[in-house]
C-alpha cells in the first residue's frame, strides 16, 4: 500500500513529493494531465521558498535556469514615463541568504523538481483522474502512534484502483479531491477585475530583455516580461477587448496582436506567437478545512487570491513544507497522528492572511496605475517575501520559555534566521540552513552550559533523526571541560563556529536574559523555532522532543538525557 498518494503534480505536489521520498516514504504522485504542462504561470519562487528548494537540494539549478528579478519600465501613451526597481534594497543579509526571488518559468522549475524526484525512484504518474475516495477508519485512526491501520481507498477515471494510508489534494483551484470531499471552498469572484494572459514570442530585439515592461493607459494595459532561459519568449498580460456591451472578450493570438499595437509603439506582426492562452480573474477564496481524516489539502486546492505580490505558488511551495515532515513522523511511527492537526492550525491562518494581503496590494496597485509611473511595483513589499511567516500561535510553539517583547532573537514558531559560520571540525565556509537541511530536527546549543543537554540529545533521539549542533563563539574554549571532544579542532561533532557573531546576533543569545547557562534552540524540520529554552532547561527540550519524535531511547538506554535533566 502506498504511504501518501499526491493528486497533482504542479510545484505544491512535486515539493511534497520530493520532501517524503527522501524520507523513504513510499510516494506516488499523478496528474490528470496527460502530459506535463508547458506554461510558465508562477513566474517564480520568493525568497522563503528559495530557501525550501534550497533544503531540497535544487535552489543552484534554479538560479542557473532563471534570472534575478528585473527592474519595471512604466509607460503612458506608449511613451517610457519611470522606471522602478522594487527589489533595489533587497541584499543578501547573514539571516537571510536570499535576498529577492527568482524569475523563472513554472514549467522549468516543474521540471527541476521532476528530475529530482526521479532521482528517489519516483516518477510523475500522468493521465490519472481521481474520480473516487473512500476512507476506511481504524480505531487507532485518531491517536495511534503512525496513525493507526486506516486506509483511502482511491478510484480513477481509467485503470486499476489504488489504496493509500494518506492522500494530499495538490490538484489546484478546481481541485476534485476537494470536491470529493464535499469540502467548502467559500470566497468571492470578482467578475470586473478580469486579464488575458498567455506566452508569446517577440521578433528578436523588438524590447529590451533586461526591462519588465508595462504599459497602463486610461482604456487598458499591457505587460510584458521575458521568459528567461529563452530569446524570443515573454509573459504577456493585458486587460481584455472588450465587446459593444463592455463584456470581455476571450484571448486570441490576434487579440493579443491588437492589444500590443493599442497601447505600445510595437507593430502587431511583432507579436510572432501566442499560445497557452487564458482569462483570468481574481478569486478570493479558502477552504472550509484542510483536513478530512486522512486527505489533505494543499496550495491553491486550500486557497486562492489575487496574484498582486506573486504569492499563490510560493504559499503552496510553503504549505508542503510545512506539512511533509509531520506526515514523515507519523508515517515512521514517531508521532501522534494528532500532529497533522498542527497542519490546518499553522496554515489556514497564513492562507487568510494572504488572502488579506494580496487583496490590498491588489488595491494598491489598482490605485497607483491611474497615475502615470504607476506599475506592479506596488504589489511588491516586505511582506510578499514570505521570510516573516511564523506561527507563535501554533501548540507546537508552546513550552520553554518565550522571549520577552522586544527581546532580540526568535520567539518558538518564527522562521529560525540563518547565519554565516564555519564548520568547527574542518573551517569550511557553511551556514546554519545548511546544519538544518535535511529532513531532521536541529537542537541549537550556544553556551558551554549546553553541552549535556546536546550529549543527552543525541543519545536519546540520534537514531529518531534529531541532529545536534554546538554552536560555538570565535572566543570559546572548544575543549573546554564537559565538551565532548571527537576531532582534531577540539570541537563537539557537528559543531560550528559562529566566527563573525552573526549567529549569536540573530538568536539573540548574547542578550541579556540569555546568558547564564546558555541557550538551547529546537529547529523544526521546516527551519521554524519549536522551542528557546535556557541549556538548564532539559526537560523542556525532553518533552517537545517526544512530541515529535516519541520517547526516544528507553531512560535505561539514554542516561545522558536522564542526567540533563536532573
Amino acid at each position: 500500500m502506498t504511504d501518501v498518494l499526491i493528486v497533482g503534480a504542479g510545484p505544491t505536489g512535486l515539493v511534497l513529493a520530493c520532501d517524503l521520498a527522501r524520507r523513504g516514504a513510499a510516494v506516488r504522485i499523478v496528474d490528470r494531465s496527460p502530459a506535463p504542462p508547458r506554461t510558465s504561470r508562477a513566474k517564480g519562487p520568493n525568497p522563503r521558498s528559495l530557501e525550501i528548494l534550497d533544503d531540497l537540494g535544487v535552489a543552484e539549478e534554479v538560479l542557473a535556469a532563471g534570472s534575478v528579478p528585473l527592474p519595471m519600465l512604466k509607460y503612458r501613451d506608449r511613451l517610457p514615463v519611470a522606471e522602478a526597481d522594487p527589489w533595489a534594497d533587497s541584499a543578501q543579509s547573514p539571516d537571510a541568504p536570499y535576498g529577492r526571488g527568482r524569475l523563472i518559468a513554472q514549467w522549468r522549475l516543474e521540471g527541476i523538481l521532476r528530475d529530482r524526484l526521479a532521482g528517489y525512484g519516483v516518477r510523475v504518474e500522468p493521465g490519472r483522474e481521481v474520480v473516487g475516495l473512500t476512507q476506511t477508519r481504524h480505531e487507532d485512526d485518531g491517536g495511534g502512534s503512525a496513525g493507526g491501520g486506516g486506509r483511502v481507498d482511491v478510484t480513477y477515471a481509467d485503470g486499476p484502483a489504488g489504496r493509500a494510508r494518506y492522500v494530499v489534494g495538490c490538484d489546484g483551484a478546481h481541485s476534485s479531491v476537494r470536491k470529493l470531499l464535499g469540502i467548502g471552498f467559500e470566497g468571492s469572484t470578482d467578475e470586473d477585475q478580469v486579464m488575458v494572459c498567455g506566452d508569446v514570442d517577440l521578433a528578436e530585439g523588438a524590447l529590451d530583455r533586461t526591462r519588465w515592461h508595462q504599459w497602463f493607459d486610461e482604456d487598458g494595459a499591457v505587460m510584458l516580461c521575458p521568459i528567461p532561459g529563452t530569446r524570443t519568449g515573454w509573459w504577456f498580460q493585458a486587460g481584455p477587448e472588450r465587446d459593444g456591451r463592455g463584456r470581455p472578450l476571450a484571448p486570441t493570438a490576434d487579440g493579443f496582436r491588437r492589444l500590443l499595437a493599442h497601447h505600445t509603439a510595437l507593430p502587431g506582426r511583432a507579436l510572432t506567437r501566442a499560445e497557452l492562452l487564458s482569462t483570468y480573474r481574481v478569486n478570493v477564496r479558502t477552504a472550509d478545512r484542510f483536513r478530512a481524516g486522512r486527505v489533505l489539502l494543499a496550495g491553491d486546492a486550500a486557497h486562492v487570491h489575487a496574484i498582486a505580490g506573486g504569492l499563490g505558488m510560493n504559499t503552496g511551495i510553503q504549505d508542503a513544507f510545512n506539512l511533509g515532515w509531520k506526515l514523515g513522523l507519523v508515517l515512521a511511527g514517531h508521532a501522534d497522528a494528532r500532529l497533522l492537526d498542527t497542519y490546518e492550525e499553522e496554515r489556514l491562518p497564513v492562507a487568510a492572511r494572504t488572502l488579506d494581503l494580496t487583496s490590498e496590494r491588489l488595491r494598491a496597485t489598482l490605485e497607483a496605475i491611474r497615475r502615470p509611473g504607476g506599475g506592479l511595483d506596488a504589489a511588491i513589499t516586505s511582506d510578499t517575501t514570505g521570510l516573516d511567516v511564523g506561527y507563535r500561535w501554533s501548540s507546537l510553539a508552546a513550552g520553554g520559555r518565550a522571549p520577552a517583547a522586544g527581546e532580540p532573537g526568535p520567539h518558538a514558531g518564527d522562521r529560525a534566521p540563518d547565519a554565516p559560520c564555519a564548520d568547527a571540525a574542518t573551517g569550511v565556509r557553511t551556514r546554519l540552513h545548511r546544519v538544518f537541511a535535511g529532513p531532521r530536527t536541529t537542537v541549537l546549543g550556544f553556551g558551554p552550559g549546553s553541552a549535556a543537554v546536546l550529549r543527552g540529545t543525541a543519545d536519546a533521539y540520534g537514531e529518531a533523526g534529531v541532529r545536534t549542533c554546538r554552536v560555538y563563539a570565535a572566543h570559546e574554549d572548544r575543549a573546554a571541560p564537559g565538551a565532548v571532544v571527537e576531532n582534531r579542532a577540539g570541537a563537539a561533532p557537528g559543531a560550528v563556529v559562529d566566527d563573525a557573531g552573526h549567529a549569536a546576533a540573530a538568536y539573540g543569545t548574547e542578550a541579556s536574559g540569555r546568558t547564564g547557562p546558555g541557550t538551547v534552540v529546537v529547529v523544526r524540520p521546516d527551519h521554524h523555532v519549536g522551542l528557546v529554552a535556557p541549556a538548564d532547561d532539559a526537560r523542556s527540550v525532553r518533552e517537545y522532543l517526544r512530541r515529535l519524535h516519541g520517547t526516544g531511547r528507553s531512560a535505561e538506554r539514554s542516561p545522558g538525557m536522564v542526567d540533563a535533566v536532573r
